[in-house]
């Protein structure tokens, strides 16, 4: 079938991507693997459209299969291919698989976990890996546990409460691949990882040699140790390791057409730390599209952070080109106007030669040296029309690139999908409802007592108690702006997304509970 063609792949990268000498790296070399990554986002189409005509022909064969035991068999191939390439027809061809097994397998439960976990359903994840006892099969249960490491480093990656807590789990589950791993490489790369949890990055390292000269190394796993690389090196301070295996890492990703990877937003940040603005961008544009695609709620979440911050870096490089083209055209302008003005002046001179009758032969050649002059001064605007002209083609081109960058992407994805993604506001309520729990929270941490002493100032029988799911509730966050400063109703509105009669309203309603003054009592908030 495809698998043939697939080992034929893999031979020739295991050529090009040979495990490097795990040594540091010089600037020459982190140039030329920007360089290869560079060509391998701009090839990522070509990627993925090999990707989907395996696809493709998976979809065919399940649909001419006659016998449910073979379409069930395909189902599940389809639903881990599109594992990390598209989550919800993952999760689609696994129940396909489960309906033509006539059953739900232990290996689906946990194909179903790892999609949710994907998705960034943690707590749906959670429930069913909560159902399902370790498997007596041997590779069912090197596969359980594997999902589960993967699940709790997500949450891990995902949260900022009891952080502890779940890298424990991801450290115990970890421990449990490497108890039933009989893959020397798998153990290897998961002894690393755990070297690198526990302080000792230059053991990890040297945990990795073992593979460094092999070629036989299957794509995915070159990915896991470049990846376990780049931690140690980063564990270690030594960043421009840390950019080269990040950097191989991407390639690779690409290369296998996933969606849900790590590596490039990493690296953006980290070029965009070292003043790359514009590969920082573009890896970060490149790496937030393919999460969106993916469904991929971590990863989205992860490149959002992060993009506001690299997009006004690239905006402000782009503004201060913007800016220097701008002012060399004046200069380029202002000196062509002087130099008409000077034409002007010494033909002004010439004529006035002229009318002094002087001799007609020294008149002649004054007047021709004043033509040469205007000539030459012709000349000279040309030159600088050209120019100008010449940026401003240089500014539609410029212009076409985005819009057929713009097209590759949206040619590269299902048009009603995208279109779903983009008509829905799911993804901005949850940004809203995290945004206002990060703000919940650092105004607590500024304001430890702010809840105490505003229901100080109120009846006892008014007073506000947040639910124990929150932090403030929404009378308390209003007032918690308030206490910032932000007094204006349409700002506060605007802010929380009401109405401007609804903030008039809780404000009143609140006022009118005061112990005290009630006309004063916002001036009293502001003094908490």
């Amino acid at each position: 079938m495809y698998h043939r063609s697939k080992q034929i792949l893999l031979f020739f990268y295991s050529l090009c991507f040979p495990i490097i000498a795990l040594a540091s790296h010089t600037p020459q070399q982190i140039k030329e693997v920007l360089e290869k990554l560079d060509a391998a986002i701009a090839r990522k189409v070509e990627y993925q459209t090999v990707k989907e005509k395996e696809i493709s022909t998976l979809k065919q064969n399940l649909l001419q299969e006659k016998t449910d035991s073979l379409r069930s068999a395909y189902a599940y191939e389809l639903s881990r291919i599109y594992l990390h390439f598209q989550a919800d027809s993952a999760l689609h061809y696994l129940h396909l698989h489960d309906k033509y097994k006539g059953e739900k397998t232990v290996a689906s439960q946990i194909t179903q976990a790892e999609i949710m976990s994907i998705m960034g359903i943690y707590g749906k994840a959670e429930e069913i890996f909560s159902t399902i006892a370790p498997p007596q099969d041997l590779e069912e249960r090197r596969h359980y546990y594997r999902a589960l490491r993967a699940h709790y480093g997500w949450i891990a990656d995902y949260t900022y409460l009891d952080q502890a807590h779940y890298l424990t789990k991801m450290d115990m589950y970890r421990d449990s691949i490497l108890h039933y791993a009989v893959d020397p490489l798998e153990k290897s790369i998961s002894m690393a990882d755990k070297l690198i949890m526990h302080g000792n990055p230059k053991a990890a390292i040297q945990e990795l040699k073992t593979f460094s000269e092999r070629s036989s190394i299957s794509l995915q796993n070159k990915a896991y140790i470049y990846y376990t690389l780049q931690a140690a090196h980063e564990a270690l301070g030594e960043r421009e390791s840390q950019i080269y295996y990040l950097a191989y890492t991407a390639i690779l990703d690409l290369q296998m057409a996933v969606r849900e990877y790590a590596a490039l937003q990493k690296l953006a940040y980290l070029l965009y730390e070292e003043g790359d603005i514009k590969r920082a961008y573009s890896y970060l544009s490149c790496a937030m599209k393919d999460a969106i695609d993916c469904h991929t709620h971590l990863r989205t979440l992860e490149a959002t952070k992060i993009f506001p911050i690299i997009d006004k870096a690239y905006a402000q490089e782009k503004e201060q080109k913007n800016l220097f083209e701008k002012r060399l055209l004046i200069a380029i302008t202002v000196l062509a106007l002087f130099f008409i003005v000077m034409a002007g002046y010494f033909y002004y001179w010439m004529k006035k030669l002229a009318s002094m009758r002087r001799n007609l032969y020294y008149a002649n050649k004054k007047l021709n040296s004043v033509n040469t002059d205007l000539e030459q001064t012709g000349k000279i605007k040309e030159v600088y029309i050209a120019r100008y002209l010449e940026k401003c083609v240089s500014y539609i081109d410029k212009l076409e690139q985005y819009r057929r960058s713009l097209e590759k992407l949206a040619m590269a994805s299902k048009v009603d999908e995208l279109y779903k993604a983009i008509k829905s506001e799911q993804f901005l309520r949850e940004e809203r409802k995290y945004f206002y729990t990060e703000f919940d929270r650092s105004f607590i941490a500024l304001f430890p007592h702010f809840i105490d002493d505003f229901n100080a100032l109120l009846t006892e029988d008014a007073m506000i108690i947040p639910k124990s799911n929150e932090i403030l509730n929404t009378e308390l966050r209003i007032f918690a702006l308030i206490r910032l400063g932000i007094t204006d109703a349409s700002q506060i509105a605007h802010f929380l997304g009401y109405s401007l009669a609804t903030v008039y309203n809780y404000r009143s309603k609140i006022r009118n509970k005061a112990k005290g003054d009630k006309d004063n009592f916002e001036e009293q908030v502001m003094r908490l």
